[in-house]
Order: C-alpha cells, then structure tokens, then sequence
C-alpha cells in the first residue's frame, strides 16, 4: 500500500535527476546490499538500547529498500533475478531488524516481549510467503495493510518516539491478520477464477 504510493513519488524524483547521474554506476544491487548494511548498523542499536538511533537507521534503509527498484526500472535494469535477490535480501533485513529488537529484550529478561517478537517475526515472514505461493495460483496477492514499509515505518517511529512496546502489539496482531486475509483472500480468488 504505501510502497506502491512512495514508489511512484521516488521514481519520479529519480527520473529528473537520473540524467545527472554518471551511466552504470549505480547499480540496484548495490542499493540492496547498502540497505541491509545500514539496517545491520540499526539492528546493533537496537541491540544496545540505542532506540531513537536505531529508528532513523532503519527509516534511512528503508530508501535503499525502494530506491533499488526506482533505479532499476528508470535504467532498464530490472531482471527476474534481480527482483529475486531484493525479495531474499529484504526477508534478511526484516530478520535482522527484528532480530536487533528480540535480542534487546532478551537481553533485558523481558520473557512476554521476547515471544511477542517471535510472533512479530514469524508474522512477517508468513505475509511474504503467503504472497509467494498464492501467485502460483492467482495473478496477484499484494493485499493486505501489514506490508514490509509499514512494518519498518511502526517500528521506526516507535522507536523514535518511544512507543517500542505498543508498537511490537500492533505489529504481533497486525502481521497476522494480514496474513490470514491473503489466505482468505487467495481462496476466494482462486475459487471465483475456476468457477466451473
């Protein structure tokens, strides 16, 4: 939802100065394994309790995250397998993200935190596989709130903002019912598409 609306704004921007910019020296892979670089820097602080640092590092990745496929698509670049590798490097950066989090309170003995970020996790994980192996069957399954930018940008402004813990129940809850809606969501589709 929000990927496709900041998508859109960025290619833009990126495609008047993209005239400025050297030819080949960008390339979008680069700006994917930027993007998990800066987030392994935020996940660190998020390890040390650094919260407000932690939640600008990873909000600045997040313009690596959509910025690669801007690149990719205004240069001509863009490959099968290079939307394959950003997708695989997108499920690490979520787990080193959360990761950084769930270690924090692990840290801390925070036993009920430390469950609701597995929960968080195995959330998020579940929302892209859903959508990997419901376009097997249906064209698209894109729907659902709880995508990849708005779960970086909750945690990122709860972080900022310290509201880390009401942010990490929304996002348990959240992840899940979003995945949940892509399996409703895949059926009804499917079912509708081979009505007899």
């Amino acid at each position: 939802m929000i990927r496709r609306f900041v998508e859109d704004k960025i290619e833009k921007l990126f495609s008047l100065i993209e005239p400025l910019i050297p030819e080949n020296k960008i390339i979008p892979n680069i700006l994917t394994f930027t993007g998990l670089f800066i987030n392994l820097i935020g996940a660190f602080f998020f390890y040390e309790g650094y919260m407000k640092a932690a939640g600008i590092v990873i909000l600045f990745a997040g313009v690596f995250d959509i910025l690669d496929g801007a690149v990719a698509r205004a240069r001509n670049l863009a490959t099968e397998i290079g939307a394959f590798t950003d997708s695989v490097v997108d499920r690490y950066s979520d787990f080193v993200i959360f990761g950084g989090v769930l270690t924090y309170f692990i840290r801390k003995g925070d036993i009920k935190y430390s469950i609701l970020l597995l929960f968080v996790i195995s959330g998020a994980f579940l929302i892209s596989y859903i959508r990997a192996k419901a376009e097997h069957i249906i064209s698209r399954c894109d729907v659902g709130f709880m995508e990849r930018p708005e779960r970086i940008i909750i945690l990122s402004l709860a972080a900022i903002f310290d509201m880390l813990k009401p942010a990490i129940w929304f996002l348990a809850i959240f992840t899940h019912l979003t995945a949940l809606y892509r399996i409703y969501y895949t059926i009804k589709v499917y079912k509708r598409d081979n009505q007899s």
